[in-house]
């Protein structure tokens, strides 16, 4: 049997490049063969179909055409971003820009936990990092590079535990799950959980709430809630951290893309006031996941995250020059996330993923005008970046979960859910800037038909 090729080295693009077409070539009839936004008949067909197709994953004897057969077979099996009908989560359709700078990626396979594995790559992040910890700060911020908003929400109740001592984290009702997450993981207090009534924190309650509190404290503030894209209101929460001395982080992991809108930019004034931002450009940046940044004002503050391994940073090749790169982040083995959002920032400039920030915000307020003017629809609220929350007009919540789950079953639209001012809401998430007029009108036509009369 002969050996398999490789990615990389000299003959690594001319292994390659026939795989590619049987790639592409996979692509294309999964998504002919789906037929829409995801595959009709639920989970359990779904999943039959799946095994049906694949059989045995480690059969005795290899197969020529097991690549074709499982690309196939997953993007029929797919809920595809790009359809303007999958509109349900913070799970933005990649640029093909930034997918072809991640295949390279994948090729070269460059491992950031020491330079030797890693010589460009690890300037490369060096230059990212700086370049949109500056779109955050003023200052000489620094940032790292995570696999999303949870690592990064971690990461900054940890730098806060490391500086401060035993934080006391106060959060409003409304912020992410992988806050009260991570002060679990970090053996922190209980959260204190603020009440959010109108979707986001109210200041008045965190005034109260940091009064009553002693010692270290850290507030986390939400610059776009996973449920209706709100965002607190950061100069006030900024002005109590100031007057209560606590330590304040920005989770933008959606949001956080507004800072490349000139149009929209002006959404978040006040998070430069953080001692930690979130961000995630695999949401409002249209990256491939994995693409989750940590901001930090105070580069100081990452001296925690230092750690000495020997055979990946010896004193004495630090001393020679070489860079340390353990210090920046927790995980060791990491792939270079930085090529792609790096060609995807050359490529469009700031105008460009401006633009397409600007884009999906303006689809949601069409998206809101349809349904402001459909006497069968009920809008909850104006969209403040690119989310929409809306239900049939007299619709039980009972009414609103089935619409949902009956068109994900026939694979006909990928909506989302949310419970706001105690009522269930159908959501769409708005991240395709390819969507047009008469996709939204699709959308709430589908919803409308399905609504019990």
């Amino acid at each position: 049997m002969s050996t398999p090729p490789l990615a990389s080295g000299p003959q690594g693009p001319h292994a390659l490049r026939p795989l590619l077409d049987t790639v592409l070539d996979a692509l294309a009839e999964g998504t002919t063969a789906r037929g829409g936004p995801l595959p009709a008949g639920g989970p359990e067909q779904i999943a039959q179909r799946l095994r049906d197709t694949v059989g045995d994953l480690l059969p005795p004897h290899g197969s020529d055409t097991a690549l074709h057969t499982l690309v196939r077979a997953l993007t029929e099996g797919a809920a595809d971003p790009a359809d303007p009908l999958c509109a349900a989560h913070l799970h933005c359709p990649p640029l093909a820009v930034a997918t072809a700078a991640d295949l390279a990626a994948s090729v070269l396979n460059p491992s950031l936990d020491s330079w030797d594995q890693a010589p460009a790559a690890s300037e490369l992040e060096a230059l990212l990092t700086h370049t949109l910890a500056h779109e955050v700060y003023d200052t000489d911020a620094d940032a790292l590079v995570t696999t999303g908003g949870t690592e990064s929400n971690q990461l900054a109740l940890l730098l806060a535990r490391e500086k401060h001592g035993t934080v006391q984290l106060v959060h409003g009702a409304n912020a992410h799950h992988s806050l009260n997450r991570a002060a679990w993981l970090l053996g922190l207090p209980e959260p204190v959980v603020v009440p959010a009534p109108a979707g986001t924190l109210d200041p008045a309650a965190l005034d109260n709430a940091l009064t009553a509190l002693h010692g270290p404290l850290l507030v986390a503030a939400t610059a776009g809630t996973t449920d209706a894209g709100l965002i607190d209101p950061l100069p006030e929460i900024a002005d109590l951290c100031a007057t209560h001395g606590a330590r304040l982080h920005i989770d933008a992991a959606y949001g956080g893309g507004l800072l490349l809108s000139d149009r929209h930019r002006t959404a978040l004034d006040g998070i430069a006031r953080a001692d930690t931002v979130t961000l995630d450009l695999h949401k409002l940046g249209w990256q491939p996941v994995a693409a989750g940044l940590l901001a930090v004002r105070d580069p100081t503050d990452l001296t925690p995250l230092g750690h000495r391994a020997d055979y990946l940073n010896a004193d004495d090749d630090t001393e020679a020059g070489i860079p340390d790169l353990l210090g920046r982040s927790l995980r060791t083995t990491r792939r270079p996330d930085i090529l792609k959002i790096a060609v995807t920032l050359k490529t469009l400039g700031r105008h460009g993923i401006g633009h397409l920030v600007d884009q999906v915000c303006a689809h949601a307020n069409e998206l809101a005008d349809l349904i402001t003017a459909h006497p069968g629809l009920e809008l909850y609220d104006r969209p403040v970046i690119s989310t929409v929350l809306f239900r049939p007009t007299h619709a039980t919540d009972d009414t609103v979960a089935a619409v949902r789950r009956t068109l994900l079953n026939e694979g006909r639209a990928v909506l989302g859910r949310a419970t706001l001012d105690g009522r269930r809401w159908l959501k769409a998430t708005l991240l395709n800037p390819h969507t047009r007029p008469g996709d939204l009108a699709t959308l709430l036509k589908l919803v409308e038909g399905h609504t019990p009369r």
